[in-house]
């Protein structure tokens, strides 16, 4: 049926598979939401799982387009990971990145090849890194010198490795997502000499073997250019490190980043156009400083999962002031979805189950948490709203489950995969018993 103009617009954010059905519901591949929050409740965080596979392919194909050489698609887990994910990940045949002894082994629990995980993070614990070399992970991106020397330590055969460098690229985006700096918690730095350094040192170990280098200058980047820098700054340095020291370069990661649409006013900068960007940049960068094509491994997160799941929510209680501000309170909030307190992060919403109406009225969403700050979005246009109604917000699918947290001990929600009019469980809703699984009584024994 035909939508007001305002609400065909944020409709583009939503996955492909997405419509509204002749009473104004929306549909998700399929699958209606008054159907889906009856059977599995809200919040709810709905997956189409087609469009996954879609970003996936996505990202394969314009590498294969593109990039003369030998190519990989890593998904940076730390966006949002459970068992379903990585194992659809597994089958698309991309590879992992892992930044925890956790999403290993969620990503070992799927069954997911070893081989094709990267291990990354600043502060690696001990246990951590030996818990990956018993796994057999494929590489591990090595973030100081501390690490390097227990690496040194632990070894007892060749490890490949990448070294993280800050290149001093700035990616123009949010200050707490800007990790491409000199001044980063962050990585090797070139300009200071560490990132050199920790190359020679890792040269003069038999079991210490660089096969790459990589960066991650930031994360929401919608312009190509800070790649394209990051990209040359890194194989300068690979090509002065082969002058000075004979070094190899087989593999080549400028990271993940790629953002997405939140708004319908968010700008665009397409997979396609990125990849190229990306492959064209690494070819002649190459072949001006004289380094044979490397590996080139893209880091996509948010981009692959972003823009493929819808948040559900429900209304509950309402507030009016006059000639101040309406608020709607959602039965969900900071607790699933920190980014717009933590990064004032903006989204879209439509009224899931009134798409035919108009969305003319002013509302701030609120969050049901005890914070002033919970607030999800600020000024949303919206039609009048009922306790019971059902909100949508599109482009759910990075950050918010990953960053989900017990506070006010509300249960987490559960997430659900969603493909041709079929809806699969792939996380189940929290209970209360599981809010004190890890509690111990206290021994009141004197």
């Amino acid at each position: 049926m035909n939508v007001p103009p305002a609400v065909a617009e944020t409709l583009t954010l939503f996955s492909e598979n997405t419509s509204c059905d002749a009473l104004g519901e929306l549909q998700i591949a399929g699958c209606g939401v008054t159907e889906l929050a009856q059977r599995f409740g809200t919040p709810l965080y709905i997956f189409d799982e087609l469009a996954l596979r879609h970003r996936c392919h996505a990202f394969r194909a314009a590498l294969d387009r593109h990039y003369p050489g030998e190519a990989a698609v890593a998904y940076a887990g730390k966006a949002y990971l459970n068992v379903a994910l990585a194992q659809l990940f597994a089958t698309e045949g991309l590879w992992l990145d892992a930044v925890s002894g956790g999403e290993m082994y969620v990503a070992q629990t799927a069954g997911f090849p070893p081989e094709r995980v990267t291990f990354h993070g600043n502060n690696k614990t001990e246990a951590e890194l030996r818990q990956a070399l018993c796994w057999g992970v494929g590489r591990i991106a090595v973030d100081n010198f501390d690490e390097l020397c227990l690496l040194s330590q632990m070894a007892s055969q060749p490890l490949s490795l990448w070294l993280r460098l800050a290149p001093g690229v700035d990616a123009h985006t949010h200050a707490y997502i800007r990790t491409g700096l000199v001044d980063s918690k962050f990585g090797l730095t070139i300009p200071t000499g560490d990132a050199e350094r920790a190359l020679r040192f890792a040269a003069e170990d038999p079991h210490l073997r660089v096969a790459g280098i990589h960066a991650h200058i930031g994360s929401q980047i919608l312009d190509s250019a800070p790649f394209a820098a990051t990209i040359e700054t890194l194989l300068a340095f690979a090509a002065e490190m082969r002058d000075r020291y004979g070094f190899r370069l087989q593999e080549l990661s400028p990271g993940g980043g790629l953002g997405v649409r939140y708004t319908p006013q968010d700008p665009l900068l397409p997979i396609e156009t990125f990849v190229q960007r990306v492959a064209e940049t690494v070819a002649a960068t190459c072949e001006k400083v004289g380094l044979p094509l490397p590996r080139l491994v893209l880091e996509p997160g948010r981009a692959i999962v972003g823009p493929t799941a819808v948040a559900l929510y429900t209304v509950g209680a309402r507030k009016e002031i006059p000639g101040v501000r309406s608020y709607v309170a959602v039965d969900g909030g900071m607790a699933d979805n920190i980014r717009p307190a933590l990064y004032q992060a903006r989204y879209a919403v439509v009224a899931a189950t009134k798409l035919h109406e108009l969305h003319d009225r002013q509302i701030t969403i609120a969050g049901r948490f005890c914070e002033s700050g919970d607030i999800l979005i600020r000024d949303a246009w919206l039609p009048p709203l009922e306790p019971g109604d059902l909100l949508a917000l599109p482009t759910a699918g990075a950050y918010c489950l990953a960053m989900a947290s017990n506070y006010n001990q509300v249960p987490r929600p559960a997430v659900v995969m969603v493909r041709d009019g079929q809806a699969q469980l792939i996380q189940r809703r929290e209970t209360y018993d599981d809010l004190v699984q890890r509690d111990l009584p206290l021994n009141t024994t004197v």
